[in-house]
């Protein structure tokens, strides 16, 4: 059995920016992934918010109106 000494891989959301802003192509500068993170953790909050709160099963969705 063969060892490598490769490290693990990054994880969290500094790892994450990096990853997303390389995949999509974006370019980054490195000094915005503290405020990159910041926002997400600000979003990431009100999406809990959102998704947390409970509605009657009567509820239905809002219809689409198009142009």
């Amino acid at each position: 059995m063969s060892e490598t000494n490769a490290p693990p891989p990054a994880t969290g959301p500094d790892a994450y920016i990096t990853a997303a802003a390389a995949l999509l192509a974006i370019p980054l500068d490195p000094a915005w992934i503290g405020a990159i993170g910041s926002n997400l953790s600000v979003l990431c909050a009100a999406a809990d918010l959102v998704g947390g709160f409970p509605l009657p099963d009567a509820a239905e969705p809002a219809p689409v109106y198009t142009a």
